[in-house]
């Protein structure tokens, strides 16, 4: 059974099929963030649960649900062209969740890092990016929730007061 989500994704790419897709529209942005609303169950893969409580800072101040961490060793993402969604592909590979929030290096080494948030089907809903530490010197956590309130408000999401 396709959900709205699912059918917002196929009539996109029907429309690019047809060569009449002219850019993302409200009702995509509605049917996108209501999707990510409805996730159950999300999940943050990592060694350890630093960017776990970064993360469940943000989504609290956003009215989302907050996510688990996932113990699993990333490092071998890092072998691959793209850490980052490597490691959120590595967790839909082995835990049955709804949405994963993965955060790693962006490409190769120097270039900084990107989160991404990826429902089960694989999708990229959102990301956002960071310069290397080198250049913005900040804390992994602060870095971490920069990252996550920019992939949230980039799709039209907005703090709670």
């Amino acid at each position: 059974m396709l959900t709205n989500f699912d059918e917002t994704v196929r009539n996109a790419y029907q429309e690019s099929v047809q060569d009449e897709r002219f850019g993302d529209t409200e009702d995509e942005l509605i049917a996108l963030r209501n999707h990510i609303r409805s996730c159950k169950r999300i999940v943050v893969p990592n060694k350890n649960t630093l960017k776990t409580s970064a993360i469940n800072e943000v989504l609290t101040k956003f009215n989302l649900p907050s996510a688990e961490h996932m113990c699993i060793h990333t490092n071998s993402a890092d072998l691959s062209r793209t850490p980052a969604i490597t490691k959120a592909l590595l967790a839909l590979d082995i835990c049955n969740c709804d949405l994963v929030i993965a955060r790693g290096r962006l490409g190769v080494p120097g270039s900084g890092s990107l989160l991404v948030i990826m429902d089960k089907k694989g999708r990229i809903l959102s990301a956002a990016t960071s310069p290397s530490h080198i250049l913005h010197g900040k804390e992994v956590q602060d870095a971490v929730k920069d990252e996550i309130t920019e992939a949230l408000l980039r799709i039209g999401f907005s703090v709670v007061e």
